[in-house]
């Protein structure tokens, strides 16, 4: 970086420190206020533009048990951004001619045919309209890190609705479908993939299946307690009531994932292709940064104009209960103020993707620009809290 402006200011518990340009001090200036004024505890932010890394901030406490900071290296689990790094594994090995998006999942993945689901298309598991959420038959514990019983439960389960007809959110079957899709058409495990083609070329510490060497660098992450008394969302109100509902379902049957899982050894060495990613804000952003620069190598321009275009939407998602709009395994926008419901409002050609408790990442073309920012405190909501989208709006700022 040119003309770079260093940070080291003094925040709740800790310092953030860091370098970006003067043009982004807004920017920064936000995420310091997340520390001070919204309950941060640990983060990291990143902003590329042109592949050039702008700015790059951290700070806090990486685990406030031991007071251990929150280090420029350190990293955390990343849930639901996960999904875009298996995404982008599937796409590269479709634009190679291995595996056809419109095509039936079954022509790779023969068992997947099984109750009614042979005609499911490898788009529709990438944009959640497969029908298939979450599992029926309660699971065992630790079965969310066999990846031969997920994948095999799923093969066997029938559909909740008529693939392709209607769109909710699959938070962690996503991760076995898709990545068993990238497993048998490239003979290698989805974490194996993700570090041969993506992580390792682009210089990423981002895992899907951490090592154990890097344990000692994991930020633990800090459970959301609900507030006591506040009104439940639609969401919330299946989980609460209706057991059977697809809602309950996808969130309490987990197979060991929920609510401990993500602060295990197993959890984090696992391959859980929709929701165990490991990295930071740096990571985040350099993984976005080709593609929105036209792929930068690892797709062709026409495959990420294509891979981000809105391929499903809904007024009523059938997971999450409120307005979805997805591409093919990334979100789009989603302003859902005017509902009073949850929203990740993104520049309008952003493409990426939220994580549970509020990280975010995101690739936004028309400013050439890649987004990160992790943390380790879960906050409230489905989509983005307040600190995150408070990121994205100082940022819109920065760039008008």
């Amino acid at each position: 970086m040119s003309a770079v402006r260093s940070f080291e200011t003094p925040v709740p518990g800790g310092v953030v420190r860091g370098a970006g340009l003067p043009r982004f001090a807004p920017l920064a200036e936000a995420f310091v206020a997340n520390f001070v004024e919204r309950g941060e505890v640990g983060a990291s932010l990143c902003v590329t533009v042109a592949g050039q890394v702008v700015l790059d901030l951290w700070g806090g406490l990486a685990d406030p048990d031991t007071g251990r900071p929150w280090e420029e290296d350190t990293v955390s689990i990343v849930f639901s951004n996960t999904k875009t790094a298996t995404a982008l594994c599937l796409h590269r090995l479709a634009e190679r001619g291995l595996v056809d998006l419109d095509g039936p999942v079954a022509a790779c993945w023969p068992e997947y045919a099984q109750a009614g689901k042979g005609g499911t298309t490898v788009r529709m598991l990438l944009d959640h309209t497969a029908g298939l959420p979450a599992l029926r038959a309660p699971l065992p514990d630790g079965a969310a890190f066999d990846w031969d019983v997920m994948v095999g439960r799923l093969a066997a389960e029938a559909p909740f609705w008529a693939p392709g007809t209607r769109t909710g959110y699959h938070g962690l079957t996503f991760g076995w479908l898709v990545g068993e899709v990238v497993r048998r058409v490239s003979g290698r495990s989805l974490g194996t993939v993700f570090a041969e083609e993506v992580a390792g070329p682009l210089g990423l510490d981002y895992w899907i299946g951490l090592p154990e060497a890097a344990e000692g660098r994991v930020a633990p992450i800090i459970p959301y307690r609900p507030v006591r008394g506040a009104p439940a969302s639609r969401f919330e109100a299946a989980v609460a009531e209706e057991p059977d509902s697809v809602s309950a379902l996808y969130f309490r049957n987990t197979g060991g994932w929920r609510p401990k899982g993500f602060n295990s050894r197993v959890g984090r060495a696992a391959e859980i292709g929709a929701a165990n990613g490991i990295t930071n804000a740096r990571g985040l952003a350099r993984f976005y940064a080709p593609l929105a620069n036209g792929g930068g190598g690892l797709l062709r321009p026409d495959t990420v104009a294509a891979m981000a275009e809105v391929t499903s939407a809904t007024h009523d998602d059938a997971t999450l209960r409120i307005p979805t709009r997805f591409a093919a395994g990334f979100m789009r926008s989603m302003d859902n103020r005017a509902r009073g419901v949850d929203s990740a409002v993104l520049p309008a050609t952003a493409f990426g993707h939220v994580g549970a408790g509020g990280s975010l990442g995101f690739a936004d073309p028309a400013h050439r620009l890649g987004f990160g920012y992790t943390m380790n405190r879960m906050g409230e909501g489905l989509l983005l809290n307040a600190r995150g989208q408070s990121l994205v709006d100082a940022l819109q700022r920065c760039l008008a």
